[in-house]
């Protein structure tokens, strides 16, 4: 059950988010609460033990950070009951809500919430348990009501099956230093270029940051990562004598015997034929 209620900043603890605070964004949220005022309130869940704290906050970081700003000690707030895997997916769903949240950050935040989901209720696989396979389906597809996403919510978001598939194509495959190279520019919102990019190896993917590191566009760092000189194939036989070698020398002599006195009668049919 939640209890709306106007509480003291000091009293909200802010934990490691999914999200970190844009302070650009937190400053415009500030002006806009300084003309209109807090729309939407935060979201809480009481935790006495935490330290700093009688609150932790669950949703509304750049809200909390805009009345801060705003030179405020108060703010209002909803306080629910929520353990800390269902606060976690509390804030995910969210954030999933916002427009302004681009394809890497929805892949992660998808992925994230699909981790926390099989924690809560059990492992999602093929054959398994349908009922909470279908269940997660629907929470991301916004199919019904009874779970948090609305049909409208949904189609804003891009959140169909397919589309969940491929956020976590991206969120599954695509290498940290990718990340951090994309993060910010047009590239980090771009769905096909991100699916692209996971679909390489990881040392491709590397090579793909750098790249577009030093060019900032995609085309050509990828143009540049194909162009590069890739190591000759290794010869078949070159491997079979390189195997055979390694073999030989973790063989024991008894071993080796059987091998030579293997090879010899070879030898002999042979000649014989």
């Amino acid at each position: 059950m939640a209890e709306f209620k106007r509480i003291a900043i000091a009293d909200i603890v802010v934990t490691d988010r999914l999200r970190a605070v844009e302070e650009d964004h937190a400053q415009a949220i500030a002006l806009s609460i300084a003309e209109h005022g807090l729309l939407n309130p935060i979201t809480v869940r009481f935790t006495p033990n935490a330290k700093g704290g009688k609150f932790t906050l669950i949703a509304g970081a750049h809200r909390l950070r805009g009345v801060v700003l705003n030179g405020d000690i108060e703010i209002d707030a909803l306080i629910v009951e929520a353990d800390k895997t269902e606060a976690a997916l509390q804030e995910i769903t969210e954030n999933l809500f916002r427009n302004e949240l681009s394809a890497i950050d929805r892949a992660e935040f998808v992925k994230a919430y699909r981790e926390l989901w099989e924690e809560k209720n059990g492992a999602i696989t093929r054959g398994g348990d349908q009922g909470a396979k279908r269940q997660l389906v629907a929470l991301l597809d916004g199919e019904t009501e009874t779970v948090s996403f609305s049909e409208h919510v949904a189609d804003r978001l891009g959140l169909s099956k397919r589309s969940v598939e491929r956020l976590n194509k991206i969120a599954q495959h695509l290498h940290p230093d990718v990340r951090a190279a994309v993060r910010g520019t047009s590239i980090a919102d771009n769905q096909a270029a991100l699916l692209k990019l996971a679909k390489l190896e990881p040392a491709l993917q590397r090579r793909a940051a750098i790249a577009f590191r030093e060019e900032g566009d995609l085309n050509k760092a990828l143009q540049l990562i194909d162009d590069a000189p890739r190591p000759a194939a290794t010869d078949k036989q070159t491997m079979i004598f390189s195997t055979f070698v390694k073999l030989w020398s973790d063989a024991s002599p008894e071993t080796q015997a059987r091998i030579l006195a293997h090879v010899g009668a070879n030898a002999v049919q042979e000649n014989a034929a």
